[in-house]
C-alpha cells in the first residue's frame, strides 16, 4: 500500500478532533522542546498530518523557517486552513521523494509517520540528503502495542467483533515499527552514522467515547472495519467505548521511541 493511500478512508477533521489530543499532542510538546535545543534556522517536517507538531515547532522556534509536508492532499488542505505563523509553509510532498535541494535544512522532523512509509531506508536517505552536514533527523515511532493500553484495548475490541477475520491494522500500521535495533539499522542504511533511541512515556487524558470515535472513525482502522462490515462502524465504536470504560476519565500511558540521527 502506497503511503498516500493509507489515510484516504479517514477524515482529517475527526482525526484532528479526537486522535491528535489523545495520542499526538502530548508527544508534540516533547518533540518541539527537543528540536528547539538544536537551534535550527531551517526546518523540514515530513508526514506533518493536520499540523499539531507544526504549530508547536513554530511556537518553540519562532525565528526558524519551517516547511511542513505531507503526502496526503486532503490533510495538507486541512492544515493550510489553520492559522499558522508567517514563517511556516505547508505543501504536499512524499517523504521518499523530497522536492528539496541537498543540504537545505538544519533539521528534519517526523512524528508518527515513519511507520507508514513503504521504504523506510529510502525515507531516511532522503532526510539525510536534504540535511546540512551538521543537521539532525528527529523521528518518533510508537513503542510496542502492549505498552500502549488505549490502542491495545481498541485493537482487542474490534478483533472480537470479527473473530474469523480479525483486522491487523494496529500491528501492520502504527505499531509495526517498534524495534529500536531495526530502526537504527534502517537509519544507518540511509546514511546516518550516529543514532540515539530514547523510549519515552507520556500520559494522556482518556475519554472513552472520544477515543473510540477517533480510532474507529478518524484513522485507517475505519477502512479495515468497513471492508468486513460496511454497516459496522457504530457497532465498533460501541465496542471500543466499552473496552475503554475502565480508563475513562483517567490518564493512560502512551509509549514511543524518540530517535535522533545525525
Amino acid at each position: 500500500m502506497a503511503d498516500e493511500d493509507v489515510f484516504k478512508h479517514s477524515t482529517p477533521d475527526l482525526y484532528d478532533r479526537y486522535m491528535v489530543p489523545l495520542l499526538f499532542e502530548p508527544f508534540a510538546r516533547v518533540v518541539a522542546e527537543r528540536v528547539a535545543r538544536l537551534e535550527p534556522r531551517t526546518l523540514l517536517e515530513t508526514a506533518a498530518g493536520t499540523g499539531v507538531v507544526t504549530a508547536m515547532l513554530a511556537e518553540a522556534i519562532p525565528d526558524a523557517k519551517l516547511v511542513a509536508t505531507d503526502v496526503n492532499p486532503a490533510v495538507v488542505q486541512f492544515a493550510t486552513q489553520k492559522r499558522l505563523p508567517a514563517n511556516v509553509t505547508v505543501q504536499q510532498a512524499n517523504a521518499e521523494e523530497l522536492p528539496f535541494d541537498d543540504g537545505s535544512f538544519d533539521a528534519v522532523v517526523c512524528q508518527f509517520g515513519v511507520m507508514f512509509f513503504p521504504d523506510k531506508v529510502r525515507a531516511g536517505s532522503e532526510a539525510r540528503r536534504v540535511l546540512t552536514a551538521a543537521g539532525s533527523y528527529l523521528l518518533v515511532t510508537f513503542d510496542r502495542l502492549t505498552e500502549n493500553p488505549v490502542p491495545e484495548a481498541a485493537d482487542r475490541a474490534v478483533e472480537a467483533l470479527f473473530p474469523d477475520d480479525p483486522p491487523r491494522y494496529m500491528e501492520r500500521g502504527p505499531f509495526s515499527y517498534t524495534d529500536p535495533a531495526r530502526i537504527e539499522a534502517d537509519l544507518r542504511a540511509g546514511g546516518f552514522s550516529k543514532v540515539a533511541v530514547d523510549t519515552v512515556t507520556v500520559r494522556t487524558r482518556v475519554s472513552a467515547r472520544d477515543a473510540a470515535a477517533g480510532m474507529v472513525l478518524g484513522s485507517p482502522f475505519r477502512a479495515e472495519i468497513e471492508r468486513r462490515d460496511p454497516d459496522g462502524l457504530e457497532r465498533a465504536v460501541d465496542a471500543v467505548t466499552e473496552a475503554l470504560a475502565p480508563l475513562d476519565g483517567t490518564e493512560a500511558p502512551v509509549s514511543a521511541h524518540i530517535v535522533t540521527a545525525s
